[in-house]
């Protein structure tokens, strides 16, 4: 028998997180968002999920259906999630690519098993940071995220973690939150967060850990 239980489902491993709110913004910041989503959909930014297409697939793995997150939302977790995860991240251009399609799969499943209201949140910081005119004058970030380099992406991080304005700091939980919980909270990266799994005798008393 293995000792380990099998990997959980991409949306198993983000359901605990908190479902009232993400960024719980007052009425500044929820306009904000609210005039960027808005902004970012009349300025032809990705507003239907990316889907299995073919383009998209090429960068992320076969197979895959993206039920919530846009094409420009997948460039942006493609930029962010080397700063975010660092060192964790291997090296290895093969299997770095692994982690990170992996990664952003499940942030993806995850996300959709979200109430409505944290999706509404959710989207609305998305399309503030896709829509170039708010990426550039609200985070800074003067290029577009494919060209983004790691080091400008921990910039902007670095920018919204120290902030004295409350949407940008609640910005950066949730999306290092939805990252973090994404990468370590799969089984193949459970040991870099210093987790050993679960013991073998809950394995045995609730078998269905195993089919989960």
């Amino acid at each position: 028998m293995n000792d380990q239980p099998q990997a959980r489902s991409p949306a198993h491993d983000l359901a605990h997180l908190d479902r009232r709110s993400f960024l719980k913004t007052g009425v500044g910041g929820t306009l904000l968002l609210g005039t960027a989503s808005v902004a970012a959909g009349l300025g032809g930014c990705a507003t239907a999920p990316a889907g299995s297409q073919d383009d998209v697939g090429a960068r992320t793995g076969a197979g895959y259906q993206f039920r919530f997150l846009t094409r420009d939302d997948i460039q942006l977790f493609e930029a962010l999630l080397p700063a975010m995860i660092g060192p964790a991240l291997t090296e290895e251009p093969r299997a770095r690519r692994v982690a990170m399609t992996s990664t952003i799969e499940r942030i993806d499943a995850g996300i959709y098993k979200f109430g409505p209201a944290n999706q509404r949140e959710l989207r609305r910081l998305f399309d503030l940071l896709n829509f170039g005119v708010t990426r550039v004058t609200v985070a800074r970030v003067w290029s577009s995220w494919p060209n983004v380099t790691t080091a400008e992406a921990d910039a902007f991080l670095e920018r919204w973690r120290t902030s004295g304005i409350g949407l940008f700091n609640n910005g950066y939980i949730a999306l290092t939150k939805i990252s973090n919980v994404a990468f370590y909270g799969h089984q193949d990266h459970w040991h870099l967060s210093g987790y050993p799994g679960p013991p073998q005798w809950a394995v045995d008393a609730l078998p269905h850990i195993k089919n989960a």
